[in-house]
């Protein structure tokens, strides 16, 4: 199954985009903490929106990972 199937998959995360995903983890999390819990470079060095979501798209384990850490963020 190809990670879109999976997230098609999750009915928790229709229509959440993955850049709403990383907002809103970045505003309550913060990157550090984020950073911690997912151990990425556009994390944990010189994070931002944009990098991260650049290879989150190319990087179907990350993106599981990220979207997990969403799901649990919610509970």
């Amino acid at each position: 199954m190809n990670p879109k199937q999976q997230s098609a998959n999750r009915p928790t995360l229709n229509g959440i985009t993955l850049e709403m995903i990383v907002t809103q983890l970045s505003e309550s999390m913060g990157w550090e903490a984020m950073g911690e819990a997912v151990p990425i470079r556009c994390f944990t060095q010189n994070p931002s929106i944009k990098s991260s979501l650049k290879f989150l798209r190319r990087t179907p384990w990350a993106r599981a990972k990220v979207e997990e850490l969403y799901l649990r963020s919610l509970r």
